[in-house]
């Protein structure tokens, strides 16, 4: 048995006469698992194995800060394993109860229960939740002074899948020596409020734990999101639209709030959002890309032109600064550089959170959901709870959308099974679906033996978008699939198939309405940095193939985050090895030309002058063509942001990113646009295209252009300073 480190603080203190030697009982121990099993308690599931660890388990850090040899650890298979451990019932009889704790810090889901007549009266975690963190356990407990005599039971629960979805413990003891506290933790806490205005508002820490809050009318719950409550002054405020229920009285419940915590109480209402006279001019806001209003933003999903607008919907956490709760965003613009945000279309619901997907016009309604002159705008995603699946939402005015009734459309294939693009494919007159499922791979073992597991794209058809058929399977691409047919080089008698997927890496083959047969092999897309789960549009009336990415490009300290892509139109070239992707901006991104500096053909020297010299701006587009001659280097620097290029390798480096970016007859031309949080470079004719987060420095807005080691002669230099994206004008 274990010496109680409780007791030990205890004799110190008696030694010290901090304390009455008349006020403390002996500490008793619960259990300091050194045994080979659990004894009484009684486990659940995988997580906990068959008995305490001994430290660390394989592919786990170091645990360190248990007493003895033996620790509660439910990394057992790692943080996908889920269980509890139960321990016998117990009389408290003591003012605390004290124990060492680690792990994961979910409330709810990662975490220690003490539980009196059926109810979890307190509750604790460990410590982490994001990327990074320790697996030492610290010193922890709670004051039970108002239960003493009541009987009780322990209850450790890993309910959590993911990072740090594992919980430690250790040295469970009761004691009259108070143990650094946990924050005594209310459940169900809830809050009746009248809605009068359009906004009821959320205070929000980011980096505080997440609390799950549940908002219901009259009994029936109709939204329900995490979010990092702040318990004081908050960094920013979520809004959730509740108009549709103006004049009626909700009840807002949390499932988990520390008793001293003022988030529920602080909750506001408003007709317009926190913050609404500054929106779009925030500091970090970008200015030619779009982002959301308000939380995090990441794949671009459903981008259709539909009744004269071109819809964008993505990924969406209004609640929070970073990924989770998972809604449809939507925004709407005439020119895909000018976004009006409406607001989410998807909420998580009973099938789960709502992750990636597709959108099409389904002009002949073979769906039947559209009404006579009206054909409907339909929604393809995946429903992510378990099982996972892919459902349908459907619209005729592309404003209010219904899930159909007979979801899901595709069942479960595997635990990894989503992202599904859709399209009407002419020569067969059925809808195609692209969905990345990943299958186990028994050819493969992982470090425990188990099957790895193979990437793999399904392709499927269907006749009316609810009845679907496997056909084919492609192997080696990873999440959200985009299926594409161009011309190359313009010529619609020469057309090849483009398969890609989330990282842009892209195969370009011939499809026979049943199967893709690649003839390039898999080749590199971007050539950037946080560039990921590109889609392109459908729908669009000119034929463009026209796509959007996300762009990870962070603003810290701002109540958003993330950022899309510029629109990009996409064409097929032909090279030295076969047809290859190329990426050029837009021409409606030219509308935000506002001042335009030609200067015009010109040969640059080492040691010249700088042609751009009295320029400055913050929102930019470069474009220069340039032969660069018997030149070793010809080098921008763009507020700070240096792009070189290397001759003799011909190499583009944008802010220290490295890339080939061959001349094309002889010609090096380059575009480069500059935003608060990023750049977007294009090299090669768009054979090269260099996405880059990056945040220049405020005051930063010149431009320099200087050439090394000879001579380069350029027959296009033009600078255009560039006007906001947003109706509201930033500084």
């Amino acid at each position: 048995m274990k010496t109680s480190r409780c007791f030990l603080s205890l004799l110190t203190l008696l030694a010290a006469g901090r304390i009455s030697s008349h006020a403390a009982e002996p500490d008793l121990l619960v259990s300091d698992f050194e045994g080979t099993d659990y004894g009484d308690w009684v486990a659940t599931g995988e997580a906990f194995g068959s008995g305490p660890a001994r430290g660390s388990l394989p592919n786990q850090m170091a645990v360190e800060g248990f007493m003895g040899h033996g620790v509660v650890n439910s990394y057992h298979g790692g943080d996908g394993s889920t269980g509890t451990l139960t321990s016998p019932k117990f009389v408290l009889s003591r003012k605390f109860i004290g124990f060492l704790i680690g792990g994961g810090g979910f409330e709810g889901k990662t975490c220690v229960n003490l539980v009196v007549d059926g109810k979890v009266v307190r509750s604790a975690t460990g410590p982490n939740t994001e990327p990074g963190g320790s697996e030492r356990l610290a010193a922890s407990g709670w004051n039970v002074s108002e239960l003493v005599g009541k009987s009780a039971q322990l209850i450790i629960v890993d309910d959590a899948k993911g990072g740090w979805g594992h919980i430690s413990l250790d040295q469970i003891v009761q004691t009259d020596m108070a143990p650094p506290i946990a924050a005594k933790v209310l459940s169900h806490v809830s809050r009746e409020v009248r809605l009068e205005k359009r906004w009821l508002q959320f205070p929000v820490k980011t980096g505080a734990k997440k609390r799950m809050v549940t908002v219901s009318i009259d009994g029936k719950a109709e939204r329900r999101f995490e979010i990092e409550l702040a318990d004081a002054e908050p960094d920013w405020w979520a809004p959730l639209d509740v108009s549709a229920w103006k004049g009626k009285t909700i009840a807002v419940e949390v499932n988990q709030l520390p008793e001293s915590s003022k988030a529920i109480e602080s909750l506001r209402q408003a007709d317009e959002m926190e913050g609404a006279e500054n929106l779009y001019g925030e500091l970090l806001r970008p200015q030619l890309h779009f982002s959301a209003r308000r939380g995090w933003l990441n794949d671009p999903n459903g981008m259709v032109y539909f009744n004269g607008e071109y819809h964008l919907f993505f990924q969406h956490n209004p609640y929070g600064w970073n990924w989770g709760n998972m809604h449809w965003g939507h925004a709407t613009s005439r020119d895909m550089v000018h976004w009006n945000e409406h607001g989410e279309v998807l909420y998580p619901d009973e099938m789960g959170p709502m992750f990636s997907g597709s959108a099409v016009v389904d002009w002949k309604n073979t769906s039947g959901f559209g009404k006579e002159g009206k054909p409907p705008l339909v929604l393809i995603y995946t429903a992510a709870g378990d099982p996972s699946v892919q459902a349908l939402a459907y619209s005729t005015d592309g404003r209010s959308f219904s899930k159909y009734a007979g979801n899901p459309v595709v069942k479960q294939i595997s635990n990894g099974n989503r992202d599904p693009k859709v399209f009407w494919h002419e020569p067969t007159q059925r809808w195609i679906q692209t969905l990345y499922v990943a299958l186990p791979d028994p050819t493969k073992p992982d470090a425990n033996g188990k099957p790895s597991s193979k990437d793999t794209i399904h392709f499927f058809s269907s006749q009316d978008l609810k009845n679907w058929t496997l056909m084919s399977v492609s192997d080696g691409f990873f999440e959200c699939p985009d299926f594409f047919e161009l011309p190359v080089d313009g010529d619609s008698s020469k057309k090849r198939w483009v398969l890609t997927a989330a990282s842009s890496d892209y195969e370009v083959g011939t499809f026979d309405g049943t199967r893709f047969t690649s003839e390039s092999g898999k080749i590199k897309g971007h050539k950037g940095r946080g560039f990921y789960a590109a889609q392109t549009f459908s729908d669009l009336p000119d034929q463009r193939r026209i796509q959007i990415g996300w762009l990870q490009a962070a603003s810290p300290g701002m109540a958003f985050n993330q950022a899309m892509s510029l629109p990009l139109e996409l064409s097929l070239r032909t090279t030295p090895e076969g047809p290859r992707l190329c990426w050029q901006p837009a021409r409606e991104v030219e509308s935000l030309r506002a001042a335009t500096h030609q200067l015009g053909a010109q040969s640059l020297k080492e040691g010249g002058g700088n042609p751009a010299a009295g320029i400055n701006g913050e929102l930019l587009e470069i474009r220069a063509d340039f032969n660069p001659g018997n030149s070793t280097e010809v080098a921008f620097n763009v507020r700070g942001v240096p792009v070189v290029y290397d001759v003799k390798k011909q190499e583009l480096t944008v802010n220290g990113h490295r890339s080939a970016a061959p001349l094309r007859d002889r010609i090096q031309r380059l575009v480069i646009y500059s935003d608060r949080t990023a750049f977007e470079v294009f090299a090669s004719d768009g054979l090269v295209y260099i996405p880059m987060p990056v945040i220049p420095k405020a005051d930063a807005r010149s431009v320099e252009v200087q050439v090394k080691g000879g001579q380069a002669d350029f027959s296009r230099l033009d600078i255009f300073e560039l006007k906001p994206a947003w109706e509201k004008s930033p500084r």
